[in-house]
Parts: C-alpha cells; structure tokens; sequence
C-alpha cells in the first residue's frame, strides 16, 4: 500500500497522481484510466517529466525525479501501463493515421452518465483492423456490460488498465468476446463484457 509522509503529501499537491481523488489505490488506477483515455482518445500525447511513473512531487527542475518511488508497487505499475500503451501505440495505425478527421473515430456509447462509461472505435485509412476503447470512470466493476460493435466475429482484449501486472485488481478477460445479435436491433452485433473499476479496456476486432 502507498504510504506518503506529511512532506510529500504537502508537496505533492500539485503533481498529477495527487490531484485524482480517492486513495492511494484509487490514485493509481484514475491515473491508469487517464492514461489509457489519453492514448486511445484521437490526438497527439503528452506527458510531462516523472508523470510516466505517477510521480507524487510536482517536477521540479533543481532536483532530480522521484525514481526511488518506483520501488512501490502502484508505481511501478503505471510506469508498465504507459510502457503498454506506448508499445501498442506504435504498433496500431488506427490509433494514430487518422488523428483529424471524424473518419477516424466513431461513438459507440456517449450517453451513459449514470454508469460514466463510454466507449469508442479509432479506425485506421484502410477501415480495417479498427480498434475499440471502453473506459469505466467509476470505482464500481460493471457486470455483463452491453456495447455495441460495428462488426461481427471476436473481439480480442489487447490492454487492460486493471491488470494485475500494471497494479489494478485483475478484474477483465484477457481473450476473444464473441459478438451477439442484437433481437431488438437489426443489423447491430454487442459483446458483453466485464468492465473492471476505474478501468480502461483495449479490443480488437479479429474478425
């Protein structure tokens, strides 16, 4: 469990770990979710020196970076999680081709504010090989969640924020989700998936 000493505490209100709410748990998952949000989100990413790691202190340029941190587990999990997303990023052209243009992108769901779950598809030049982001803003596991997917076939979980090895609770599949059809909904296909807490999840469709 992260433990931060009243100095760091004082001084770190301005770094962004601190500035997510809940605890020390919570911290690290809100900011695994930022990032997962961030990278799957159209746009060029940014993050500033020691935010990789979920630096506690606010960088500050007359001394070095909080690196003995990485000691915790819940930081070392998020310096796995940006090095996850970095990885994937560059190796999925739906993520980045078509940054400035509505053909890149497409609302799955938008309008669920009592759950705060949304979820979105990033498309490449090609339409193929299109990538789905589901992301749950609430400390709350969603069971049997519901999205709907513009393509039949499998689904395959590519990242996970809430993976054990990137500090979270484990809470995901790992594996394909088959799609079903919709009886209520000509022509549309769901999958049915568990959303973990404070999680953002990476699908991609494998036809």
């Amino acid at each position: 469990v992260l433990s931060l000493s009243h100095d760091e505490v004082v001084y770190g209100k301005g770094s962004l770990f601190n500035k997510m709410p809940g605890d020390s748990w919570q911290k690290a998952s809100n900011l695994r979710a930022l990032y997962g949000y961030m990278f799957g989100h159209p746009g060029k990413k940014l993050l500033f020196m020691g935010g990789e790691f979920g630096q506690w202190s606010e960088w500050d340029h007359e001394k070095s970076l909080d690196w003995h941190i990485l000691e915790n587990p819940l930081n070392k999990g998020i310096k796995k999680w940006v090095s996850d997303l970095n990885g994937f990023y560059k190796t999925q052209s739906a993520l980045y081709e078509v940054d400035f243009s509505n053909e890149g992108f497409e609302w799955r769901n938008v309008d669920d504010d009592e759950s705060s779950v949304i979820s979105f598809i990033r498309k490449p030049k090609t339409n193929s090989e299109v990538i789905l982001v589901v992301c749950n803003f609430t400390p709350v596991t969603r069971e049997s969640y519901k999205i709907s997917v513009p393509m039949s076939g499998y689904w395959q979980e590519c990242l996970n924020s809430d993976a054990y090895i990137d500090g979270g609770s484990g809470v995901g599949y790992g594996a394909c989700v088959a799609t079903r059809a919709d009886a209520n909904s000509e022509g549309n296909d769901y999958i049915d998936i568990c959303l973990p807490p404070l999680g953002v999840l990476f699908f991609k469709h494998k036809g």
